[in-house]
């Protein structure tokens, strides 16, 4: 996995106001900590996070640059990005340090690739998860994984169990649930045969309606 080198410096100040005054100067409030160490106030800056790092799909391990040396060189994932509920800005971010020769569960995206023969006799692809947990060396993690559906008929789906891992990658499969399937048309139908039924409901209340007519018609005879 290809590293990507973010530019970190340690914050002294903590709390509100501080990550206010942050958030201010483009810069965004965040933690580093991991398994041997406790809890590091840092930041980094905002556009070069944005750039570099929020918006790639995936775990990507990071490498530091800082003038801190007991941050130069540190090893770390995103373990967590909080944003803002209206405009979506980047708020704080949660680095988790990784030890490059210990095997770790992330969770990864999955990619459906192929057309599904069943897609031909009306059925629709419907994915039921979009990732999955995966354990590996950080060095091993793939940036996605991919799902063959070529094969699958309506009613056919592909399991966890199913799913062709890369080299040194193991699935961490609790229950075996189903990651992808092809429904059969019955959406589709149903609405065909209500549009139907309400078809012959208003024809036959026309010659309902031609009665009552006919009816006040002789009334006044």
């Amino acid at each position: 996995m290809e590293e990507i080198t973010l530019s970190v410096e340690a914050r002294g100040d903590r709390g509100k106001g501080a990550a206010r005054r942050l958030r201010r100067a483009g810069k965004v409030p965040a933690v580093f900590y991991g398994p041997k160490n406790t809890a590091t106030p840092i930041a980094v800056d905002r556009k070069d996070f944005a750039a570099h790092v929020a918006s790639l799909e995936g775990s990507h391990l990071i490498r530091f640059e800082s003038p801190v040396a007991d941050l130069q060189r540190r090893v770390a994932l995103v373990r967590e990005v909080q944003q803002h509920p209206v405009t979506g800005g980047i708020l704080h971010v949660d680095f988790y340090e990784v030890d490059l020769t210990r095997r770790l569960r992330v969770t990864v995206p999955l990619h459906f690739i192929g057309r599904a023969k069943g897609l031909a006799d009306g059925g629709i692809l419907q994915p039921i998860l979009r990732e999955m947990e995966v354990e590996c060396l950080p060095g091993d993690i793939p940036q996605y994984i991919e799902v063959d559906v070529t094969a699958l008929a309506i009613h056919d789906a592909v399991h966890l169990a199913d799913v062709p891992m890369p080299v040194n990658v193991s699935a961490v499969v609790e229950t075996n649930e189903a990651v992808v399937t092809v429904l059969p048309p019955t959406v589709e139908e149903v609405k065909v045969a209500a549009a139907g039924e309400s078809a012959v409901g208003e024809g036959e209340a026309t010659p309902a309606a031609g009665d009552a007519k006919d009816a006040k018609e002789s009334g006044k005879g």
